[in-house]
């Protein structure tokens, strides 16, 4: 049961299910104590124990439900058939013979267990041969007849061959009706297979899945793969909050400091029984968003405030702005509400609009520039087109000066700078870091390394 519970854990992160060591370690001392007897018990203590949210308590259902039911092995043959050929299989008759209506003796285990068309024990003993073919490690669909060879060898298809042979030659009859068992026997061994490609493989497919999408464009991300775009930016959003997460590591000691170890011990004619410890001094974080939310950033502005949302749950002291013609604080919005509910809200009060930068800077200089110290990191989430109009580059040179540094992420490509309305040269002549982030990659590595610098 052990060797099940861990290729159970496996199927549950392939559906979604973030499961941890402890967590698995957890589930597994829960369902030491509830037993595998009852079905529904064993469900619900993995729920439990597993599940952190509706969701993944829904995708963990549908995981055990596939899992813990196995594919129901065929009959080779009818009723009556069958009746008919086991009085061919006994002949010729042996009367007072205790063994009659058995197989044959001589047989191979195989052939004797599909002769005897014992449900249960055909059942267990394709289970045991998936485990010892590791069908846990199947990953694509086109290794299905593989992983079916693989069982039916473990079986002992070799074996069963030649007491097919055999029998063709001494009892055609029951090498007929053994013939059809094993077809039978492989018809249930691929949906053996189909079940584990189910379980296994969905992880393999999400991986490919993602990495597909995390190099795709975000301006040019299909509607049909919006929501996985969302999905997958949440994904990196949550390895934000767990790499960063708002309470801090205990400090590293670093270096013993010497002369406060000898003051401290004086008492006790310095024997050192209380250390002091030189410790490196770290700044408080502080980081001020602005994120442009107009029309030309669109279909990109969503995914620009999933992960300024994520900033909140990592960085203990952030301001969120969003603006398009103006500059409004989106930093309540995004402390109190659900990303989605956040980004409705901030999109229908100034998303959608005509960019104008200038207009936005000034808005943020006149209200907002006093939030501003030599310990925040300004980050600027835009295209910088201004619609031709004033970009106001000397608020931004400000705004630089005020600040630790400022940093400036760019959908767009870096040949299209400086084209058209672009003012991103002038605007990168104040910023400490320019980075283009067209991709949901290049956007978590981006907010990644600015984060990091304050661990």
């Amino acid at each position: 049961m052990r060797e099940n519970l861990h290729r159970f854990f496996r199927a549950a992160r392939g559906a979604g299910v973030h499961v941890s060591p402890a967590e698995s370690i957890d589930a597994m001392r829960a369902v030491a104590q509830v037993g595998i007897s009852d079905r529904a018990v064993l469900r619900d203590a993995l729920l439990l124990t597993l599940a952190k949210s509706q969701d993944e308590k829904n995708a963990l259902g549908d995981c055990f439900d596939l899992f813990f039911s196995q594919p129901e092995p065929r009959q080779d043959q009818p009723e009556a058939d069958n009746d008919d050929a086991q009085q061919d299989a006994d002949q010729p008759p042996s009367s007072g013979d205790p063994g009659e209506g058995r197989p044959p003796e001589g047989l191979g285990p195989l052939a004797q267990m599909l002769l005897s068309q014992d449900r249960n024990t055909i059942a267990a003993a394709i289970a045991g041969a998936s485990g010892a073919a590791s069908l846990s490690d199947i990953r694509y669909s086109t290794q299905r007849g593989i992983f079916s060879s693989r069982i039916l060898d473990a079986m002992g298809l070799q074996r069963l061959r030649d007491d097919l042979d055999g029998l063709t030659a001494t009892n055609p009859a029951l090498a007929e009706r053994l013939r059809a068992a094993l077809d039978a026997l492989r018809e249930t061994v691929r949906d053996t297979v189909s079940q584990g490609l189910a379980l296994y493989a969905r992880e393999e497919a999400e991986n490919l899945r993602n990495e597909i999408l995390r190099n795709a464009p975000l301006a040019r991300i299909e509607r049909r793969h919006v929501a996985e775009m969302r999905a997958l930016i949440r994904q990196i959003a949550r390895r934000l909050r767990e790499r960063y997460s708002k309470p801090r590591k205990r400090q590293r000691r670093g270096h013993l400091d010497v002369r406060r170890t000898l003051r401290r011990n004086a008492a006790w004619g310095g024997v050192p029984f209380l250390t002091a410890w030189k410790r490196k001094h770290r700044d408080r974080p502080k980081i001020v968003a602005l994120c442009d939310v107009s029309g030309s950033v669109a279909q990109v502005s969503d995914f620009f405030l999933l992960l300024i949302h994520s900033l909140h749950e990592v960085v203990d002291d952030v301001r969120s702005f969003a603006f398009s013609s103006h500059l409004i604080e989106v930093s309540d919005i995004l402390e109190s509400k659900s990303p989605e509910e956040a980004m409705s809200e901030i999109m229908s009060k100034v998303g959608f609009g005509s960019s104008d930068y200038g207009s936005s800077l000034v808005d943020f200089e006149k209200g907002f520039m006093s939030t501003l110290t030599p310990q925040t990191t300004v980050i600027v989430l835009g295209d910088a087109r201004s619609n031709n109009l004033d970009p106001r580059a000397d608020i931004l040179r400000r705004i630089s000066d005020r600040s630790k540094r400022l940093v400036w992420l760019n959908p767009e490509g870096r040949l299209a700078w400086g084209f058209g309305d672009s003012e991103m040269p002038r605007y990168a002549t104040f910023c400490s870091v320019v980075r283009q982030c067209a991709t949901a990659q290049q956007l978590e590595r981006a907010v990644s390394d600015i984060v990091a610098t304050y661990q």
